[in-house]
Order: structure tokens, then C-alpha cells, then sequence
């Protein structure tokens, strides 16, 4: 899902109207800009929604146009990035998006082009429209905007899975078997002598796990 500032925008710039009308193209609209392009319910002039209605569409018109643009878009996104995308492809459609200077752009590393490309979209039935203008800014703004949530961490392997773990549990093991090998071989006084040895040597094995296991959670792998 859209972080709030993305979802806010669209709000705003599509308005909410629970009775349908006619967008400025001359397309039936209903709630948060829902026509029947999105494919939910047929919007036609006798249509009306409920405010609950209205913001469940707006949450699965989102979705779905999140889930038909992201693949297109192969270069590393932000929050606030994705959201400008999305209320373009909100107004424009995703097939237009899609094949939009914006994306290729964008795609191509070139972002500081992106802006110029998304302000071209500011027409509808081939005449320019102030709203658009005024939206496409907004999008601009957020699209450039530095305050986005970064994305979260990569989730940290758990103890068992940590190698420096596992090479810690392996070497002392690897010293108690040693020592028992050579109990085995030996008289009385020697098993006590060895077993010392073995003992200094699991101890110093614990000390070693015990500092890697402290450096892991510190998160020093």
C-alpha cells in the first residue's frame, strides 16, 4: 500500500463525490475518480455510492494499479516516488503510464527528466486544464520530495542460522570429542592431565561463541 502522503494527494485531487458525473475528459466518475475503466462497477449517470464505498474502491482502484505499474518500473523507487507514479497512472491510466516518457525515463536513470515528462500530461480532450497543471505539480513535489520513509532492513538471521555461530558450536564440540578420544588412551594420572587440557580448551570454545554470539546482536557479522 501507498505510504499517507501518497494517499492524501490523491484524495485531495480526485475529490470525492458519491453521485456520479462527468470528468473534464467527459468520462462518467464516481468517489475518488472511479470509472468504469477500473474495471469494479459500471459508472454511468444514475450511479451512487456510499462514503464507505467510495474509499474501499479508492483503496483496491490503488492496489490494483500499484500491482499493474510496479513491474514496469525496473530502477530503485522511494516512497514518495511511487506515490507521484501512481496518482499519474490514477489520472492517466496504467497503459498510458506504462508507455509514458515519465517511466522510460525513470527507468533510465534519468530522473531529473521525469518532472518535465510528468507535466506534459495537463490536457484533456486535447485542451489544456488548470486542475491538471496544478496536479501534476503537486505529483512533481512529491515525486522530489526527500521525506520518505526509507525501507526497512533486511531481516537479521537468527542465531542458529549464523555461521560465526555454527563455527563457534562446531569448535567446541570438536574440542570435548578430542578429549574423549584421548581419555580413552591413556592411564589415570595422563586422563587427568588431558582432561584439563580439554577442559581449558572447551572453555576457551564458550568464551569465543559467547563474543561472536554478542557481536551478532550488535549486528558485527
Amino acid at each position: 500500500m501507498l505510504n499517507q502522503a501518497s494517499i492524501d494527494l490523491i484524495k485531495r485531487w480526485e475529490g470525492c463525490k458519491l453521485k456520479a458525473y462527468k470528468c473534464p475528459a467527459g468520462v462518467w466518475t464516481v468517489g475518488y475518480g472511479l470509472t468504469s475503466r477500473a474495471g469494479f462497477i459500471e459508472v454511468g449517470p444514475d450511479t451512487t455510492i456510499t462514503q464507505a464505498e467510495a474509499d474501499w474502491y479508492l483503496e483496491q482502484v490503488i492496489e490494483k494499479f500499484l500491482a499493474e505499474i510496479k513491474p514496469a518500473i525496473i530502477a530503485d523507487i522511494n516512497e514518495n516516488q511511487l506515490g507521484a507514479f501512481t496518482s499519474l497512472a490514477y489520472n492517466i491510466g496504467p497503459r498510458a503510464f506504462r508507455k509514458s516518457s515519465a517511466l522510460r525515463h525513470f527507468n533510465a536513470g534519468d530522473k531529473d527528466r521525469v518532472p518535465k515528462s510528468m507535466r506534459r500530461w495537463n490536457k484533456a480532450g486535447g485542451k489544456v486544464v488548470k486542475g491538471l497543471v496544478n496536479r501534476r505539480e503537486a505529483e512533481v513535489g512529491l515525486f522530489l520530495s526527500t521525506g520518505f520513509r526509507k525501507a526497512p532492513a533486511p531481516a537479521r538471521t537468527n542465531a542458529a542460522q549464523s555461521k560465526t555461530v555454527q563455527a563457534s558450536v562446531v569448535a567446541a564440540a570438536s574440542a570435548t570429542g578430542s578429549a574423549v578420544t584421548a581419555l580413552s588412551a591413556l592411564d589415570s594420572t595422563a586422563q587427568y592431565i588431558v582432561l584439563g587440557f580439554a577442559g581449558l580448551g572447551v572453555l576457551m570454545s564458550i568464551w569465543i561463541m559467547k563474543e561472536r554470539l554478542r557481536k551478532w546482536a550488535e549486528g558485527d557479522r
